[in-house]
């Protein structure tokens, strides 16, 4: 795997959050503000951000707290989930790049 395809799954996974409505995750960094890492970071940050606020939208609504609507919930809960797969998938292509080049010759 090359570093374009990774660059473009990650403008990919930029995309998708925007979509789902988390444009405070995917702020365009400064050009020197950590390179890829620093991306990868922010990320899955946003990834777990947003499963923490699903989360917790669920928890108020199984407790009753007044707002929270059923829908809403559940709408949240699939971005969440939708994140999390578009992260699995990212890692699970590193893993396989990282394996690919370990196996080049030396």
């Amino acid at each position: 795997m090359s570093i374009a395809a990774i660059e473009s799954v990650l403008q990919q996974m930029r995309t998708t959050a925007v979509r789902a409505g988390f444009q405070a995750d995917v702020a365009q960094p400064a050009a020197g503000s950590g390179g890829f890492a620093a991306e990868l970071r922010r990320s899955l940050d946003g990834i777990s951000d947003s499963q923490t606020r699903a989360y917790g939208q669920a928890e108020a609504f199984e407790m009753g707290k007044p707002g929270v609507a059923l829908n809403d919930v559940m709408v949240d809960l699939q971005k969440a989930n939708v994140a999390f797969q578009t992260g699995l998938q990212v890692r699970n292509r590193l893993v396989a790049a990282y394996q690919e080049v370990m196996a080049l010759p030396a």
